[in-house]
């Protein structure tokens, strides 16, 4: 009776609810690791979308070259991606943190456009196709819907990772080491604590996250170089709408617009490209710190 009067067919609806938790799930790893990197760092990471495409890559690089399947591509792919973004922090990164924000920012910016550049020039604007796993083939009649069992995973499986990254950040002494030198750098250098490689191996965390995301949405989406500057100006906006810096506002935040946009697909699709724009313009005039942010 309620889809009647709703005039949407339930396969409709419920088909794009399921779109929409899947792209809530990449929107939430994505912002998470940013909110990772920023909340440390005060760096707006806008290299994050390469290396996403980077995680992608090196899945398909491991599978097509050295037979590496996917759930160990899920270990190497941030391990790999990880350790290059420790690099980048190493060699350039950590020179800007004296300086204003701006400059990090149109450094990791351009350091993203080189990036996809230079995987743009070696394999093409084409995508590459990567097989879903077989263990995770099929799908599960539910009666209403049949549940692709890919996608399944991929909403609960990024759900686990960021509680569990929610988890050690807020709830471990690691993590009060981390928001610690967040707040007061110094008093935590004289406990003994090396702030700046903790600063070194937060950055390659949360670009590991990335590069995670990437390995997970490498079997949806075909593997190519624009794979992620496509996300990334929907990820900036769910990362300034939960908040800068929060951990809980980047995973709600990403859930709750992935949702959003797919009901928006239903009920008015002109507006579903817009909507996730509309709502961070809203929340910015109510509250300009985010939903879960704090003024600093």
């Amino acid at each position: 009776m309620i889809f009647e009067l709703l005039g949407v067919p339930p396969q409709a609806l419920f088909g794009q609810l399921l779109l929409g938790l899947i792209n809530g799930a990449f929107y939430a790893m994505l912002s998470l690791g940013l909110a990772v990197i920023f909340g440390l760092m005060n760096v707006i990471n806008f290299t994050h979308g390469a290396q996403y495409m980077m995680g992608a890559f090196v899945a398909w690089l491991g599978l097509k070259y050295l037979g590496v399947n996917y759930w160990l591509a899920l270990v190497l792919a941030p391990i790999v991606v990880g350790a290059s973004g420790i690099i980048l922090e190493q060699l350039l990164l950590k020179r800007l943190y004296h300086l204003d924000h701006l400059y990090g920012l149109l450094l990791t910016f351009g350091l993203a456009l080189i990036i996809e550049g230079l995987f743009r020039h070696q394999y093409g604007s084409s995508g590459q196709p990567y097989a879903i796993p077989d263990a995770l083939k099929g799908s599960q009649n539910l009666g209403f819907m049949f549940l692709p069992n890919y996608r399944a995973w991929v909403v609960v499986g990024s759900l686990i990772f960021c509680l569990g990254t929610w988890f050690v950040i807020e709830r471990t002494k690691l993590g009060a080491y981390l928001r610690a030198a967040t707040e007061n750098p110094q008093l935590v250098r004289a406990f003994g604590i090396n702030v700046p490689r903790m600063i070194m191996l937060t950055y390659g965390f949360g670009v590991g996250l990335a590069a995670l995301a990437g390995v997970m949405a490498a079997p949806i989406q075909q593997v190519n170089p624009l794979m992620g500057s496509n996300l990334m100006v929907v990820v900036f906006a769910v990362v300034v709408i939960g908040g800068m810096g929060s951990i809980m506002g980047s995973i709600v935040t990403g859930f709750a617009l992935g949702v959003v946009e797919g009901l928006t697909k239903v009920f008015y699709p002109e507006a579903s490209n817009t909507v996730i724009f509309v709502i961070m313009a809203i929340v910015l005039l109510i509250k300009p710190a985010g939903l879960f942010g704090r003024t600093r």
